[in-house]
């Protein structure tokens, strides 16, 4: 008995641990179906996103994710920006992946340029209306890890 009881804590307690990794958040997103539906207002077709509830559960909440910075401006501290999953070779922009591979980042405060990947907190909110933005945002983003790891010698 004993010894079953700690092969189930063990497996909860990664189970637990596994969740807490910042890069896991984006298999969760994967969590969505798109569908192609026409906009009288824009009048043309526009993909709108059909999030699952897994997603949905993640609404409003505080997330911590790991990508990389793809800028908006020039590649100096941004305040907006996208967060890809992917480098930027690989990203949505390139056509290598999916829109659920990227989030608009609101930061509390401007995060210098990095092309090493980086690991933010903040509230995640989904968009299934406004064409013209992203369906994940991230508002009040901070970086919870250093860009660069320093080896002490």
């Amino acid at each position: 008995m004993k010894k079953c009881l700690t092969v189930i804590f063990l497996i909860w307690s990664g189970y637990l641990f596994a969740q807490k990794k910042p890069y896991a958040i984006w298999k969760t997103l994967k969590d969505v179906k798109i569908k192609t539906q026409y906009d009288a207002t824009k009048k043309y077709e526009v993909d709108v996103p059909i999030f699952g509830n897994k997603v949905k559960a993640l609404h409003g909440k505080i997330i911590t994710v790991k990508g990389y910075l793809l800028p908006i401006e020039a590649y100096t501290k941004q305040g907006f920006f996208i967060l890809s999953a992917l480098p930027y070779n690989l990203c949505y922009f390139c056509g290598a992946s999916g829109p659920e591979t990227v989030m608009e980042v609101t930061a509390k405060r401007k995060i210098k340029y990095s092309d090493k990947p980086i690991v933010l907190r903040g509230k995640l909110l989904l968009n299934a209306k406004d064409v013209d933005h992203l369906m994940y945002r991230l508002e009040n983003a901070v970086v919870v890890k250093p860009q660069f790891e320093t080896i002490q010698k």
